[in-house]
């Protein structure tokens, strides 16, 4: 199957994808395949919730809106410019899918299948249903796709390489039972933002979306804070008032109450707005609805920091007082060219 039909697939799923909202779910009557796929989308929006509580629809229809956004022609292109697929013998490449946040593995499936290897998907059973109808609807825009795409229940077998993503302890075992092929590995990462103090209103409303999107639950949500020995939380706590709502949904308002609880019985001091807790705390995976943060004295050791412990980050947001840093509310935002933990998924799958 040719590249450019694999291409011209994917924008197809984001046309598709762009007609879903929060606010309104409207049919594009262009959009290839409505009749068979827009009325069984919604319901199954409408279900994601049920199969995985954190998946609210607010946070499904972000997901969406997402990928809409990167699966353009202009973004395609852009982003395959610096890569040479006309060579690949197409291999088998098995995913191990996260499921902590609606679609999180889809950029991998995007990624084997737009450079011209075959994907056999073992998917979480925390988000099994989203990346399998995107997958029937490649296949409704281009049935020579199916031939290219396999989902496994049990253990993966016949591949030639991996990808998997789990945590810190399954990513042990991963490292061993795949140690004869080649392989991408991802382990736990949490992300942070470097403040100054000197942040505007709005700076610290966008960094709330860093640590409220999909509830905390990704490796790129801000679970870490660094802030000047003299810094003053009352304008940041003010800011981030507007996602108050988030204590109303039931699994977040039980981890709330729960690490409260837990960090109030070992005395330790925190700041505390009646939704989010703040605890001084040197590391950088903090628990759902708790941000940790650390003081500092110069921006200087902070760089040193985490450079050092650079294998343990995601993302570093901050209004550029760090070299690459990104911008406050960008954290589940990431570009098409933006690669977990920094490894070039492209590159590793063209030499394959």
């Amino acid at each position: 199957m040719l590249q450019i039909d694999k291409k011209k697939c994917f924008v197809a799923l984001g046309k598709f994808l762009s007609q879903f909202s929060l606010d309104k779910n409207t049919k594009d009557e262009t959009v290839l395949h409505n009749d068979l796929f827009f009325d069984d989308f919604v319901d199954l929006i409408k279900l994601s919730q049920s199969h995985n509580g954190w998946f609210t629809p607010e946070q499904v229809y972000f997901a969406f809106q997402s990928w809409a956004k990167a699966l353009t022609e202009d973004n395609l292109n852009k982003w395959l410019a610096d890569y040479d697929f006309s060579k690949v013998k197409p291999k088998t490449v098995g995913l191990i899918l996260a499921g902590n946040i609606p679609l999180v593995g889809f950029h991998d499936f995007l990624s084997v299948l737009i450079s011209g290897h075959n994907v056999l998907v073992k998917t979480s059973s925390n988000d099994q249903h989203l990346i399998k109808f995107l997958a029937k609807y490649l296949i409704a825009v281009n049935a020579k796709i199916e031939n290219c795409i396999t989902f496994t229940d049990g253990k993966l077998e016949n591949f030639d390489a991996v990808i998997a993503t789990g945590s810190n302890n399954t990513a042990r075992y991963f490292e061993y039972y795949f140690k004869d092929k080649p392989n991408i590995i991802r382990k736990n990462r949490n992300s942070v933002a470097v403040l100054t103090g000197e942040e505007t209103e709005q700076d610290l409303v966008s960094l709330g979306e860093d640590i409220f999107r999909y509830f905390g639950l990704g490796c790129r949500n801000v679970s870490k804070l660094f802030v000047p020995e003299d810094y003053n939380f009352e304008a940041f706590f003010k800011a981030i008032y507007e996602y108050k709502d988030v204590i109303y949904y039931e699994k977040y308002s039980n981890n709330y109450d729960y690490n409260k609880a837990v960090f109030l019985m070992s005395n330790f001091k925190l700041l505390d707005n009646e939704f989010l807790t703040l605890k001084e705390d040197i590391s950088y995976a903090s628990p759902i609805s708790s941000v940790f943060y650390e003081r500092y004295e110069n921006i200087e050791d902070i760089k040193k920091q985490l450079e050092k412990d650079a294998d343990q980050i995601q993302c570093v947001v901050s209004n550029g007082v760090i070299e690459n840093s990104i911008p406050f509310g960008k954290t589940q935002q990431p570009e098409l060219w933006d690669y977990a933990d920094n490894v070039d998924t492209l590159l590793f799958l063209n030499k394959l």
